[in-house]
This record gives C-alpha cells, sequence and structure tokens, in this order.
C-alpha cells in the first residue's frame, strides 16, 4: 500500500468530533480541547502514514485522543520509578518529603502571608523566610531564590558583566541539558565569553593572562552532568578567589547539581555550597532539585553587595518562585537545619544499604512468583541522575521479568494505573527497587501482573 492510500484512510478531525464517543468526551473535556487532541493524534499519524506505518483503526484513534484529553485535563499523574534513576529528570526529579507536600497544599489552599510582614504590616520579601534559612545554613552574607539554576546564572551575568568579558575555562562550557548550552546562556545576558586554557588542562596563569581592565567576572561551572578523567588540571577555588580579589572582580561558581555540604560517602570531586564559600568564592549557585533534595529553585549564596545586586536586576522579577515553590523548599531546607536531611527521599534513596533495596527485590519477586513465572532478582547499579555524580554508580538489586515482548510489555506498565516506568535489557523488563517507594511494593506488584495479562491478550488476538 503506497503513502496515499494510507494517509487517505486517516479520517478528518470532523468526521472523528461527529461519533457518539467524541460528542460525549467533549462534554466532559469541553470541545476545544478534544478538538485539539484529534488534530494532535491525527497529525502523528499521518506522519507516521509517509514513514511507511500502518494508520490505526478509527477506534484507536479517538481513543487516543480522548486519553491526551484526559489527561492534560487530570494533571501530572503519579509513577512508579522502577528506573534505577534517583534524580530522573522525565520523572520529575526529586520526590518532595511529606511535609512539604503539606506545605505546599497549605500555600496554595488559599490566602498567606507571602509578601506582608506580621508585626509590621509592610511588604517584605517573598523568598526572605527561605533565603534566611539558606544563609543560616551556608554561613552566607546573603541570599536569593529564582525559579531554577539557569535563572541564577543567566541572572547574575546579567547583573555582574553586561557588556563585559567572563572568563571561562575550556573544560567548563558544559550544556545543560535540552540543548541549552553555556556560550548560549552568557550571549543572552549581555556578558561576553572569554575562554582561557585548554578542554582537559587549565591553570591559574591561564586565567591571569586573559584579565584586563574589560573583564567583569571570573566564572568556574562545575561539570555536573560528566566527568573529564586522565591527564587533566584545574585551579582549586581558593587561587581563583585569590586572583579574583587581587583583581576587584567577583568570583561566581556554579555548582550545578546542589549538594550543600560534604556528606559520606559522596565523590571528593563533587562540590559543596558550604566549602566553596569557605574556601572563598563570593557567590554560589545551585539547583534545589537535585542532590538538595527539593522542589525546582535556583540557589543564590555568598557576598551581600553582589547578591544585592542580582536582586535588583529586572531580570530577578521575571524569574521569581511562587508561593508554593518557596513553601516546598522552605520546608526541605528546615529539615537540614534541624539535622534530618537524610530523611528526605532522594538522600534516603541514595544512602539505603544494598542489603535493604535486594531484600526489597525479594519481596516483589516472591509477591509476583505466585502469578507470573520467570521473575528473578538480579544484581544492578543505579544511578544518581539529574545531571548529578555521573559515573557514580550506586549497587542496587532488581527484579528481572523475562517476556517476549519486552518492549511492549514496558509499554503496557506505562500507560497503566498508576504509571511504572523499568528498564528494558537484553530482552527483559528488569525492575530496580532502589527507587521505589516500599510504600509502593503492592501497587508495583498488581501493575506488574495487570501488564503481563495485557500483554498476553494482545499477544493472542
Amino acid at each position: 500500500m503506497g503513502t496515499q492510500e494510507r494517509r487517505r484512510r486517516i479520517p478528518s478531525v470532523d468526521a472523528l468530533l461527529r461519533t457518539l464517543p467524541a460528542k460525549k468526551a467533549a462534554e466532559e473535556f469541553g470541545r476545544p480541547l478534544i478538538r485539539a487532541a484529534v488534530k494532535e493524534v491525527l497529525d502523528t499519524a499521518r506522519e507516521a502514514a509517509t514513514r511507511g506505518v500502518e494508520p490505526p483503526g478509527e477506534e484507536a484513534l479517538l481513543a487516543r485522543a480522548i486519553g491526551r484529553a484526559a489527561t492534560v485535563t487530570f494533571g501530572l499523574t503519579p509513577a512508579i520509578n522502577a528506573t534505577g534513576v534517583v534524580l530522573h529528570t522525565g520523572l520529575g526529579r526529586a520526590p518532595l518529603p511529606e511535609e512539604a507536600v503539606a506545605s505546599v497544599a497549605k500555600a496554595a489552599r488559599g490566602y498567606s502571608d507571602l509578601e506582608i510582614d506580621r508585626e509590621t504590616g509592610t511588604r517584605r520579601g517573598r523568598t526572605a523566610r527561605a533565603e534566611m534559612l539558606v544563609t543560616a545554613l551556608t554561613g552566607a552574607e546573603a541570599a536569593l531564590i529564582v525559579n531554577n539554576n539557569a535563572a541564577s546564572l543567566l541572572l547574575a551575568l546579567a547583573a555582574l558583566a553586561k557588556r563585559k568579558e567572563v572568563l571561562v575555562s575550556r573544560g567548563e562550557l558544559i550544556e545543560i541539558g535540552g540543548d541549552f548550552r553555556l556560550p548560549e546562556i552568557m550571549a543572552a545576558s549581555g556578558a561576553k565569553l572569554l575562554e582561557v586554557g585548554t578542554t582537559n588542562r587549565t591553570k591559574i596563569a591561564d586565567y591571569r593572562s586573559a584579565l584586563s581592565g574589560r573583564t567583569g567576572l571570573i566564572l568556574k561551572v562545575h561539570p555536573s552532568n560528566y566527568r573529564v578523567v586522565g591527564f587533566a588540571q584545574a585551579p582549586p577555588v581558593s587561587e581563583l578567589s585569590t586572583l579574583a580579589r587581587k583583581k576587584g572582580i567577583p568570583f561566581l561558581y556554579d555548582l550545578g547539581s546542589g549538594l550543600l555540604d560534604r556528606f559520606n560517602g559522596i565523590p571528593a570531586e563533587e562540590p559543596a555550597a558550604i566549602e566553596s564559600l569557605r574556601q572563598g568564592a563570593d557567590l554560589v549557585c545551585f539547583s534545589g532539585d537535585k542532590l538538595l533534595g527539593g522542589p525546582q529553585a535556583g540557589i543564590v549564596a555568598g557576598r551581600a553587595d553582589l547578591v544585592e545586586r542580582l536582586r535588583k536586576h529586572p531580570i530577578a522579577r521575571a524569574v521569581r518562585v511562587d508561593k508554593m515553590q518557596i513553601s516546598a523548599l522552605g520546608s526541605v531546607l528546615a529539615a537540614y537545619s534541624q539535622g534530618r536531611q537524610f530523611e528526605l527521599p532522594t538522600w534516603r534513596m541514595l544512602r539505603a544499604p544494598a542489603s535493604e533495596v535486594k531484600h526489597s527485590a525479594e519481596q516483589l519477586a516472591k509477591a509476583l512468583d505466585g502469578d507470573l513465572e520467570g521473575a528473578t532478582v538480579v544484581a544492578s547499579e543505579a544511578a544518581v541522575g539529574g545531571g548529578s555524580l555521573p559515573g557514580f554508580a550506586l549497587p542496587s538489586f532488581a527484579v528481572r521479568l523475562e517476556t517476549k515482548t519486552p518492549d511492549r510489555f514496558a509499554a503496557h506498565l506505562r500507560n497503566g494505573r498508576p504509571p511504572v516506568f523499568c528498564k528494558v535489557e537484553e530482552g527483559a523488563a528488569v525492575f530496580d527497587l532502589r527507587t521505589v517507594d516500599p510504600a509502593d511494593f503492592e501497587r508495583l506488584a498488581r501493575a506488574i501482573t495487570y501488564a503481563m495479562e495485557s500483554d498476553g491478550r494482545e499477544e493472542n488476538d
């Protein structure tokens, strides 16, 4: 069958909208949304038809469209992460602790004293409470919170180095994901990139020789989503700090992945905010939803005069956080202040002993044993993910499930209730238990059993 014939078999938007199921769906979700969903599904089917893919039937197309409309209407769906990637960007990175979730709900439910000082009745900064926690924890003179770390960097460059040169090692010209690259962020800020050193070796002398009257900032960027190993060199924070102070220019350290303090078990090459400030960085910036274990946010901490320049810059308002973000972040920072950081879901998963994960895998395999054959416990390697601790493997255990069509089986799991995300390796579905909350074990077992039954029915049809 040719491309034109395949495309002719795909119904029009109006034809599908005239069907009874579409009319019922329009009553539930609204006709504008159903029309948009139908158009999107049909466009996808037509594009696939040009690549030789047979189009689904009318009922299947309509089911997909209604499913998309339901997803949009009902919002994000809680999922079970059995991939072994702790900070899984596609699944929302750091899961929040219950107290942070409660704090968000409380802030969202009605009015709150978001920007009011109750003692004086005057206006105050919306992020003042969380910033007080940041300064208390880090020892910084001041702090500023924005909506993500890329925003932190953009704001700092615009406020401190617009139309000036910013010295950056060639080995730190990172891409942070989604095709966003440091040179492009710098260009958008109005600062001018001046590369120093080489990809694998940059010395303090390279920075010193590049300094001029046009220099506005020294920027160090931690490559938190890759590692440079072997014949490599970079000057320590203390040397860069001394050079910047001698020349009277600011020194900013973009830490990226958000490690607040040095904890046992974390690789020595992963910098922490507290130690970087102690070593002389004028400002540090880092993420809230990675190793910190909180919501999406960008945190800047350091010298009060520099933070104030960032706070007063017009971009600061464009990248500010809302009341729900700040409520969640405040709750997570309070856990650090109270010495309860290892109770946060992210740190519980990162620090769980391999023996504990193995026991969880054995429990799941036992639960599946009555319904399914071929469920075995295997050693696995989990990852931190989210652009954090690249190459740092976490010993883990998983349940391996043999299936004739693992990709189709994984698709059934993703589209189930709850959605389950796993790995597909060597013809099998693999469920890493390091990233599964023990409270979800029973639901996971049911979801796997149901997906296997669905896969079997589809195979027999």
